[in-house]
C-alpha cells in the first residue's frame, strides 16, 4: 500500500474522479520529492515583443459567438469583506451584484450575435447553492439550471504536515478538505465531462476569468485575433507598476522558448531585486485566459489526464480560525502555470483596465461612485474622464467589511486622484472629492462631512 493510497480512498469516498485524482497524486508527489520550483533567473529572459491588444482590428472571420464558452471563477467566498456567502453575490450600485454583471453580459452577447453564447460558472460547494438560487431569476433566459450553467470545482484532502497522511478532525470534518486552486478548471472541465460536452455542440474557445474582475469581459477582437494565430493557449498581461514589483511575472524559459509564470516563492533570494524590476520584467498575468478546447484535450491526453502544473505547497492549520490546531499542508495549482504547458502559447498585452479586481471595500467604494460607469450590457468601466487611471484610497480598519460602507456613504470621486479616510466618517449626499483628500476622525463618535467640493487637502 502506497502513502498516497489513503489519499485516493478519501477522494473517491467523497466523489471525486479520475481527472484531479491524478493531478493531486502529482502534487503529492512533488511535496515528497521536496520540489522547490525555484526559477533562477539565469534560466530565463524576460518576455518582450508581445502583440498589443489596442492595436487589433476584428475581421469577425475566424471565429463564432457559437463557438465560445465564457467561464467565470466562481469559487470564492467573500469573508476577507465580512460576507458569508459567494463574493459574486456582492452587490455593486442599486440591488445588482457582479453576477448580475455577467448574466447581463452573456444575454448582451446572445442578443448581438443571435447565438447561444454559453456562460459557465466554476462554482465550489461552498458557493454553489447561493449562487443557484440567485440564477432562479434567469429562467427564462435558461441561465438557472445547473446542468447548463455549473460545473463544480473539485476538493482535495489536506495533508497533516507531521504524518504527510490525511488530516482528521472530526470536530468538523469539512475542514479536512480544501480546495485545489483555480488550477483546477482542467481537471473540472474533464471529469465534469464540460469539456467533451463542449466539444460535441460545437463550443471550440474558452474565455476563463475570475469572477470578481470587473474588466475581465469577452472582446471580439482578441477572439478573432487568438483563433486566427491557432495557438493553443493565450493569457492577458499587463504593464506591471512599482505596486506590482512583488507580484509574479511573465518570462521565457532559454531552455525551450516557452513562456512561463515565476512567482516571488520561485525565486531565489539572490535574484529578488532582479525579479523586482519592472523594467526587465514588465508583465505580470490577470488571470483572464484564451482556451482552445480541442488542443487542451489533446494536451491533456498527451499528459496523461493531468498538465504537470507547478504544485503549489501552503502551509495552514487545519482549523484556519484556530493557529494553535494541526499543520497542514495544502497542494495547489495556479492556472496561468498551464501556460508552459503548451507548444505555441501566446501571451497578450492589454490595457490596466482589463484588470479591474475587486479584492476590497475600498477597490469596492470607488466602484459604486461616479468613477465608474455600470452600462446596461453589463459591462464596467472608468468613466471616460479619469483617462483610465483609477482613484488611490485608502482606509482605516473600521472599514474593513463590507457593510461599514452603508453608514459611510458614497461620494463623487470622478475627479479624485486619492482619497485617505481614517476613522468614522460619513459623508452627506452631495460631497465632491477633488485631487488629493484626506479625512481624519480621532473620536469615538461618527463625524459628518456635509455637501461641497473638498480638494486638495486633509480635513
Amino acid at each position: 500500500m502506497s502513502e498516497f493510497d489513503a489519499f485516493e480512498k478519501k477522494m473517491r469516498a467523497a466523489g471525486m474522479g479520475d481527472a484531479p485524482v491524478a493531478v493531486f497524486k502529482r502534487n503529492f508527489e512533488a511535496l515528497q520529492r521536496n520540489e522547490t520550483g525555484m526559477i533562477p533567473e539565469q534560466s530565463i529572459e524576460p518576455a518582450s515583443g508581445l502583440p498589443k491588444s489596442e492595436s487589433l482590428t476584428s475581421g469577425g472571420q475566424y471565429a463564432k459567438l457559437s463557438e465560445v464558452v465564457v467561464i467565470k471563477l466562481n469559487g470564492g467566498l467573500g469573508t476577507g469583506m465580512g460576507l458569508q456567502g459567494p463574493k459574486s453575490l456582492l452587490v455593486v450600485r442599486e440591488g445588482v451584484n457582479f453576477l448580475d454583471l455577467m448574466v447581463r453580459q452573456t444575454l448582451s452577447l446572445r442578443e448581438k450575435s443571435g447565438q447561444n453564447v454559453r456562460l459557465l460558472l466554476m462554482n465550489s460547494f461552498s458557493t454553489s447553492e447561493d449562487t443557484l438560487a440567485h440564477l432562479q431569476r434567469y429562467t427564462a433566459q435558461s441561465l438557472a439550471s445547473a446542468n447548463e450553467v455549473e460545473m463544480m470545482q473539485n476538493m482535495v484532502p489536506k495533508i497533516d504536515a507531521a504524518t504527510m497522511k490525511p488530516v482528521e478532525w472530526p470536530a468538523d470534518p469539512e475542514q479536512e478538505w480544501c480546495p485545489p486552486g483555480h488550477g483546477d478548471v482542467y481537471p473540472a472541465l474533464v471529469g465534469s465531462g464540460w469539456l467533451d460536452r463542449l466539444l460535441n455542440e460545437g463550443v471550440k474557445y474558452a474565455f476563463v476569468s475570475n469572477s470578481d474582475n470587473l474588466g475581465a469581459v469577452f472582446n471580439d477582437d482578441l477572439l478573432d485575433f487568438f483563433a486566427k494565430s491557432g495557438a493553443p493557449f493565450m493569457m492577458e498581461v499587463t504593464r506591471r507598476t512599482a505596486a506590482d514589483k512583488k507580484g509574479g511575472h511573465l518570462a521565457m524559459r532559454k531552455s525551450d522558448g516557452r513562456l512561463l509564470l515565476r512567482e516571488v516563492a520561485q525565486c531565489p533570494d539572490e535574484d529578488l531585486n532582479d525579479f523586482q524590476n519592472i523594467d526587465k520584467h514588465q508583465y505580470f498575468n490577470t488571470n483572464s485566459l484564451w482556451l482552445n478546447l480541442e488542443k487542451l484535450k489533446a494536451q491533456l491526453v498527451a499528459d496523461s489526464g493531468a498538465l504537470p502544473l507547478p504544485m503549489i505547497k501552503n502551509k495552514k492549520t487545519v482549523d484556519p480560525r484556530d493557529p494553535k490546531s494541526i499543520p497542514v499542508f495544502q497542494l495547489e495549482n495556479a492556472m496561468g502555470s498551464a501556460i508552459e504547458c503548451f507548444e505555441g502559447a501566446l501571451a497578450i498585452d492589454v490595457p490596466r483596465s482589463r484588470f479591474a479586481p475587486v479584492k476590497t471595500t475600498a477597490d469596492l467604494l470607488a466602484l459604486r461612485s461616479d468613477a465608474y460607469e455600470v452600462l446596461f450590457d453589463g459591462q464596467v468601466r472608468l468613466s471616460a474622464e479619469r483617462k483610465g487611471v483609477p482613484p488611490d484610497i485608502t482606509l482605516s480598519g473600521e472599514y474593513k467589511l463590507v457593510d461599514s460602507l452603508d453608514d459611510l456613504g458614497v461620494p463623487s470621486l470622478i475627479k479624485c486622484n486619492s482619497l485617505k479616510i481614517s476613522g468614522l466618517i460619513q459623508f452627506a449626499p452631495g460631497v465632491i472629492i477633488e485631487g488629493d483628500v484626506a479625512f481624519e476622525n480621532t473620536s469615538a463618535e461618527r463625524k459628518l462631512i456635509a455637501a461641497g467640493t473638498y480638494k486638495n487637502r486633509s480635513y
